[in-house]
């Protein structure tokens, strides 16, 4: 490996584990801001729904890890990495981004302000990162009890949101293009809370989720092996997201119990497990 490229990945740890203190999930990524690591299903014949149940990294943003130890192993395993990414919609801070495009002749922040006249919002300060086609993601907040989707141009054109299950480009990664940076004075803003008013715009209408016993089994089994493949620093993370599926797909009367039981055989206790479970039931508008 050239010595630009060790540089370039040493230094994309540094930013990463810098991340993570900040209470961040992230992941390594190639110079074409795709997770870094291959799937280890990749030769498998049939296309795999696995998020990381089987403990081996290369899924994607289920790799998000804060712990320190953890996101070296997975950039060891990635010597190319140049990059970073930040996991969306995980606790606790349940980041949104904003992206405001600049491709074609869209000018996406002037459809940003546009919808803030019309809606009556205006962003508040936060953390802003410069893309190198000269584009902004804005990072933002949302509530524990709301699951926001990722989505490109659905909210005005130019305007894509990364939310639950997306990942954001962190400032400092080196891509093919250029160089991700913060934008002067930002770079030592936490995220600020997504007004109430966009909030409700990134929200998709409630869907009734149907399933047959078979595939509501089968279901449940992978979200209880989803939790108990979690390394440490990951545990809260999946069990959380184990549970919000579970609530969204009405299945956390059989689910609550066997989740609780997988985090615990993870290292987490009764009383953490239930907390988890208990935030991802608020943000799903369940009971717990």
């Amino acid at each position: 490996m050239a010595t630009t490229d060790r540089q370039a990945t040493t230094l994309a740890l540094a930013h990463a584990l810098s991340a993570a203190e900040r209470g961040l999930a992230v992941i390594p990524l190639s110079r074409t801001k795709l997770p870094a690591l291959r799937s280890p299903h990749h030769d498998d014949p049939a296309p795999s729904r696995c998020h990381g149940e089987c403990g081996r990294p290369g899924h994607g943003v289920h790799d998000a890890s804060t712990d320190p130890s953890r996101i070296r192993e997975l950039f060891a395993a990635a010597p190319w990495a140049s990059g970073y990414g930040i996991a969306c919609g995980l606790p606790p801070h349940h980041l949104i981004g904003v992206d405001l495009d600049t491709k074609g002749d869209t000018d996406s922040s002037a459809a940003l302000r546009e919808l803030a006249l019309r809606h009556l919002f205006t962003i508040p300060p936060t953390v802003v990162v410069l893309t190198p086609s000269g584009g902004r993601h804005l990072w933002l907040t949302g509530p524990p009890d709301a699951v926001v989707p990722n989505s490109a141009g659905r909210l005005a054109p130019g305007i894509d949101i990364r939310g639950a299950g997306g990942y954001l480009v962190g400032p400092g990664s080196r891509t093919r293009h250029g160089v991700y940076a913060a934008a002067p004075g930002t770079a030592h803003l936490p995220p600020a809370a997504c007004p109430p008013a966009l909030l409700r715009l990134l929200l998709p209408p409630p869907r009734a989720h149907r399933h047959t016993p078979a595939t509501a089994d089968a279901h449940g089994r992978g979200l209880v092996q989803f939790v108990l493949a979690a390394h440490r620093g990951q545990r809260n993370t999946r069990l959380f997201w184990a549970a919000c599926r579970a609530y969204e797909n009405g299945l956390d009367a059989a689910l609550v119990g066997p989740l609780v039981e997988a985090a615990r055989a993870t290292g987490l206790t009764e009383s953490e497990a239930r907390a988890t479970v208990a935030s991802a039931a608020r943000m799903t508008g369940r009971r717990p």
